[in-house]
C-alpha cells in the first residue's frame, strides 16, 4: 500500500511541476489554477493514507484547509489582490494552528515568530527600492508578514523541540514558502527581474512538500506500530 502512495506522490509532484512552469510562460490562470488543485488533491490523498494507517486525523485536516485556503488564495490572487492576500493569510492562521496539533504552543514559537518578524518588516518598512504605492498595501503587506513570520516560528520552534521527520518536512516547505512570498513583494513593488520566476519555483514546490508532509506523518507512525510489533514479538 505504501508503493501505492510513493507513487502518487511522484505523479502529483511531475504534474505540478508541468502546470507551473506552464504558468510561468504565459499558460495564464487555467494553468495556475490546475497546479494550485493539484497540491490540494495530493493533500486529500495523503489524507487517505493517514486514515488507512488510523493516526491521530487533528493535524492531517486542519492542513487540509490551510493548503485549500493557499489554492483558493492562489487563484483569487490574479483576480484581486488584496481578496487573495486575505485567503492567503487565513491560510497562514489554519498552518499555524495545523503546527500546533504536533506541538503546544510554547515561549519559542514567540521567539522565532518575533526574529522572523523583524527581518521581514524591516525588509518591507525601509527598503528604499520598494514602491508599495500606498500607506495601506504596505500596511497590508506588514500584517500579512506578521502571520507568515509566525507561521514559520512556529515550524522552527516544533522541529527545535522534536527533530523528527515530520518537523523536517514542515521546515523545508513553510520556508518555500516564506521565499515565494518574499520574491512576489520583491516582483509586484520592486519590479526586480527574475523574482517572478523565483516566487513561482519556490511556492509550488513548498505546497508539495507541505502536502507531502501527511504522507511523511502518517510513515512515521507505521513505523512506531511495527517497531512495537517486532518489540512485543521478541518479548
Amino acid at each position: 500500500m505504501k508503493k501505492t502512495f510513493i507513487t502518487a506522490n511522484a505523479i502529483m509532484l511531475m504534474l505540478i511541476l508541468i502546470f507551473d512552469v506552464w504558468y510561468m510562460f504565459g499558460g495564464g490562470l487555467f494553468a495556475k489554477s490546475i497546479a494550485s488543485i493539484m497540491f490540494v488533491v495530493q493533500g486529500i490523498i495523503n489524507l487517505w493514507y493517514c486514515i488507512k494507517n488510523k493516526v491521530n486525523l487533528k493535524f492531517p485536516i486542519w492542513l487540509i484547509v490551510a493548503l485549500t485556503c493557499a489554492m483558493l488564495g492562489d487563484i483569487l490572487l490574479v483576480l484581486n489582490f488584496y481578496a487573495g492576500t486575505a485567503v492567503f493569510a487565513i491560510g497562514h492562521i489554519f498552518y499555524f494552528v495545523a503546527y500546533c496539533m504536533l506541538g503546544k504552543i510554547n515561549g519559542k514559537d514567540l521567539i522565532c515568530g518575533i526574529i522572523i518578524s523583524v527581518f521581514a518588516l524591516s525588509i518591507i518598512l525601509f527598503t528604499p527600492f520598494l514602491d508599495f504605492g500606498s500607506t495601506l498595501m504596505q500596511g497590508v503587506c506588514c500584517v500579512y508578514a506578521l502571520i507568515i513570520s509566525f507561521m514559520v516560528g512556529k515550524a522552527i520552534s516544533n522541529l527545535l523541540k522534536d527533530k523528527n521527520s515530520t518537523n523536517i518536512t514542515i521546515v523545508i516547505g513553510s520556508i518555500l514558502f516564506f521565499i515565494s512570498d518574499f520574491m512576489l513583494m520583491l516582483n509586484m513593488f520592486g519590479n526586480i527581474p527574475g523574482t517572478n520566476y523565483l516566487c513561482l519555483g519556490t511556492y509550488y514546490p513548498g505546497q508539495f512538500v507541505l502536502a507531502l508532509s501527511l504522507f511523511i506523518y502518517a510513515s512515521a507512525n507505521d513505523l512506531k506500530e511495527n517497531k512495537y510489533t517486532i518489540l512485543s514479538k521478541v518479548a
